[in-house]
């Protein structure tokens, strides 16, 4: 328990998909032609310097339709690497990703992630976060989100295995504030609404009347020029015009400057959220979750209505353990009942039960041995393994039966089945072990998933074949014991009964016939000479039977008088 408790935990175990997935994020607020100048130097750095690298294809903004929304200070980056065997300046896909991030540091302003195409998706869909574990924060106010979000990413960065860290820019996008001056809006005789309507209509258009072209009808719309709308000053220079006919630039009557302001307002669950997405290296998701949230806890205070959930992979984790909490248990009770079935004893289905134990044992260690999280598909090899190590017992405790009714003792019976079922116990043990090895030491696609599963089958079948020989054997022994122990006392119990009773009966026979004596000496005290017809008139007056006999005739007599018989009737 102690080494399964420590052992930590994955919800899958991450497959090696042969190529990177590569995130390029820009300053907040970057145009797509900067976004596309930086993908093509990363693109032609890659390729020059890391022969690794076979292609590089960069995604920016948006399809037709949105089902990904991107902004354009993003860019996907898919590189498509060449087999590992043909890699010459890394040895894994760990050093490549640390090499190509100090390649790329040249870059100013731009922040990289990396994982895996199928991954991300995969990541994406389930929980809307890209990265592997996501510290999402709730609360109200958007400055506060930021900052304490940025508080989070400095405490997280400083667990092991953490990589990639991301905050979600919520806020940092650049707009053009323009603050009206209220005094000098009063002294030139000048409006906030007629000042918005110049501005509104001189950068995003207003509608000035219709163009009718036969029965289609387009409404005219009035903005400045892409050339008069380009920067700051262009926004400055902006004339309105005063009552009196003159006119004004804005930037008179008004401060005009850049400030930051939200990038995008993100909810969940009608709530206002920002996240840390951290991606995962060389450590198991659910030891790392632990030490951030003890770290949190400790070092973030949090305002009140403020709050921090756990998203990604460690989410998905949790829902499949609580759905394991389920499934295990009830596959343990169906087999505990089949087993009932089978021998048709309690004792003897416990005994066999106790062969779960015991390959969980082997599976645990097992894992362990090769420092392998727990993950789903390792849980669903201790579901197989249950089922597995039964088997073994119950071909023990059946032998064992069937040497029983033939009439041979304890000792004897446990001897010869252990010695006939050995040979049995250890083929089918072999076979399961031997088919699970291709999987266990597999290094193909998918093997990493496959792993897990065949390491808590093999494990859990040596420990439970062989301890099954030693354990099962002596808990027969126990039991079967005392059972005969049970029979015997109780055998003794009727045996002295019996002769309690059969005492008895002699007892009061000799009672009976003691008393039934003294009774005829003390009547035939005088002696008296019969006749042989004086014996005989005795004799039947004074026995049982005849007297039985008389009254039973004189019954019928009194049933024959209420009786009658019907005469025979004529019809005609």
């Amino acid at each position: 328990i102690f080494t399964f408790s420590n052992m930590g935990g994955e919800f899958v175990p991450q497959l090696d998909e042969g190529d990177l997935a590569m995130h390029a994020i820009l300053k907040p607020g970057s145009s797509l032609e900067e976004t596309e100048l930086v993908c093509q130097q990363i693109e032609a750095t890659l390729l020059a310097t890391f022969p690794e690298v076979k292609h590089v294809v960069s995604k920016i903004g948006v399809a037709e339709i949105p089902t990904d929304p991107m902004p354009m200070d993003l860019a996907d980056m898919f590189l498509i690497l060449k087999p590992q065997s043909e890699w010459t300046t890394s040895e894994s896909k760990e050093e490549l990703i640390e090499k190509i991030q100090d390649a790329l540091a040249f870059l100013p302003g731009v922040n990289y992630e990396f994982s895996q195409p199928v991954e991300m998706r995969f990541n994406e869909l389930m929980t809307g976060i890209r990265q592997d574990v996501a510290v999402k924060l709730f609360g109200e106010d958007l400055g506060v989100l930021a900052r304490y979000a940025d508080k989070m990413a400095g405490i997280i960065s400083g667990v092991k295995g953490v990589a990639d860290i991301k905050v979600e820019a919520i806020d940092g996008l650049p707009q053009m504030t323009v603050q009206y001056e209220r005094e000098k809006l009063a002294q030139y005789g000048l409006n906030v609404r007629e000042l918005n309507t110049v501005v509104r209509t001189a950068f995003s258009g207003e509608t000035a009347g219709v163009i009718f072209e036969g029965e289609k009808r387009f409404d005219l719309v009035v903005r400045l020029d892409e050339k008069h709308k380009r920067s700051i000053d262009d926004l400055k220079n902006i004339y309105v015009s005063l009552p009196n006919g003159d006119q004004i630039p804005i930037k008179e009557v008004a401060h005009v400057s850049y400030q930051a302001g939200p990038m995008q307002i993100s909810r969940e669950g009608t709530n206002r959220r920002t996240y840390v997405g951290i991606n995962v290296r060389g450590r198991d998701v659910e030891s790392m979750v632990h030490e951030i949230q003890e770290k949190l806890d400790a070092q973030l205070g949090l305002p009140p209505g403020y709050y921090i959930k756990y998203g990604g992979s460690f989410e998905n984790l949790q829902r499949a353990k609580a759905r394991l909490m389920i499934v295990v248990p009830i596959a343990l009770a169906l087999i505990f009942v089949l087993l009932y079935f089978a021998l048709q004893s309690l004792s003897q289905t416990v005994m066999i039960y106790m062969a779960i134990p015991l390959s969980a044992i082997g599976g645990v260690f097992s894992l362990w041995l090769r420092d392998m999280p727990f993950s789903i598909s390792a849980g669903v090899g201790f579901i197989v393994l249950f089922g597995v190590a039964v088997l073994n017992g119950l071909v023990l405790i059946t032998s064992m039966n069937d040497l029983k009714k033939e009439g041979l003792s304890l000792k004897e019976r446990i001897v010869k089945g252990t010695k006939e079922r050995i040979r049995p116990i250890f083929l089918t043990a072999s076979t399961d072990i031997l088919g699970f090895l291709p999987m266990a030491i597999s290094s193909g696609a998918g093997a990493e998933v496959q792993r897990p599963l065949a390491t808590v089958v093999i494990g859990g079948m040596l420990t439970a074949s062989l301890l099954t020989l030693f354990v099962i054997p002596v808990l027969y022994h126990i039991v079967e014991k005392r059972a005969e122990n049970h029979a015997a006392k109780k055998q003794l119990n009727g045996s002295v009964t019996n002769h309690i009773s059969m005492a008895s009966l002699i007892l009061f026979t000799f009672l009976t016939l003691f008393t039934g004596l003294g009774s005829t000496v003390q009547a035939q005290n005088l002696p008296q000479n019969l006749s042989l017809d004086a014996a005989i008139d005795f004799g039947l007056a004074h026995n049982g039977s005849i007297e039985a006999a008389n009254l039973e005739v004189e019954r019928l007599r009194a049933l024959q008088k209420t009786s009658f018989d019907l005469p025979k009737t004529d019809l005609g």
